[in-house]
């Protein structure tokens, strides 16, 4: 059994900062991707950035520069750093990782979401 709980959401004003966090438990034998995307009311989900097991990173061009990803492996964890926020980042954001189970299963695991609006 492997969970993906997110924390680190909420309201923040334009120009503000949040740090999501996504964090793996369970029957974890490796972690490949890592990553979130955001879901918008009346538009297809997005795929906000991803960071690959050797660290390599890739950003959704409306993000590039203001969001930042990693990840600490020790602690089966992904980060978003999100900085100079705007009004268009509000939504859901779902994280996912990719992750071999002891059992030797592969297959892609999903968070509960995290709301972030960005208001004045």
């Amino acid at each position: 059994q492997v969970q993906l709980v997110e924390s680190g959401g909420g309201l923040v004003q334009p120009g503000g900062s949040l740090r999501l966090s996504c964090a793996a438990s369970g029957s974890i034998f490796s972690i490949n991707s890592m990553g979130w995307y955001r879901q918008v009311p009346g538009k297809q989900r997005e795929l906000v950035a991803y960071i690959t097991s050797a660290g390599s990173t890739n950003y959704a061009d409306a993000v590039k520069g203001r969001f930042t990803i990693s990840r600490d492996n020790a602690k089966n964890t992904g980060y978003l750093q999100m900085n100079s926020l705007k009004p268009e980042d509000t939504g859901v954001y779902y994280c996912y990782a990719a992750i071999r189970t002891n059992n030797d299963d592969t297959s892609r695991y999903w968070g509960q979401g995290t709301q972030v609006i960005v208001s004045s």
